[in-house]
């Protein structure tokens, strides 16, 4: 028994890249806000699906272009400003099969997301349940017992990223703990 590949169920895990924040212009441009700036994932003639509602939607990107510190995208069927209005508010995401391996050191943010995080003594601080984009760093938020810590993801803290043991383990400088 050997089911074809319409028959097969899809299950792609999607990855969540931003937001569409707005529409731009009357022609159904939309403007995304990356949650990673310096993506390179988002190429154009892309398969991309739009979350919102609780629904997904299949949609290929037409073009694709910078505009003030977000990204500008055309979708294939998407014509004039009210079918984009329409996406307002969804989240832009991408099959996880379309991502580029992450360099040596790298990782994606949905990768550490549920990682347990241990101090270099082997204590138990926490899992790491979102992370916080700001303008001087990344901040995971780690969520332990009784107290939520946000642990700056610099190289300085982190000592060892280890994805498939599912675990991160940081050297945090005296005090840090205690915030």
């Amino acid at each position: 028994n050997n089911p074809t590949a319409s028959q097969k169920k899809v299950s792609e895990r999607l990855i969540p890249l931003g937001e569409i924040v707005t529409t731009h212009g009357i022609e159904g441009w939309l403007k995304l806000k990356l949650y990673n700036p310096q993506t390179p994932t988002l190429s154009s003639t892309q398969k991309v699906f739009l979350e919102k509602g609780g629904a997904s939607s299949p949609h290929w990107l037409e073009a694709r272009k910078p505009h003030k510190g977000h990204l500008l995208l055309r979708l294939r069927g998407v014509e004039g400003i009210n079918e984009a209005e329409k996406w307002v508010g969804a989240i832009l995401s991408v099959a996880e099969e379309a991502l580029q391996p992450p360099g040596p050191g790298e990782y994606y943010y949905y990768q550490v997301l549920g990682l347990d995080v241990f101090d270099t003594g082997g204590e138990w601080i926490g899992i790491i349940t979102r992370i916080w984009s700001k303008a001087g760093g990344d901040l995971f938020v780690v969520t332990g017992t009784n107290k939520e810590h946000l642990i700056p993801a610099v190289k300085e803290i982190i000592e060892k990223i280890d994805l498939p043991g599912g675990k991160i383990i940081i050297n945090p400088p005296p005090g840090l703990l205690e915030l």
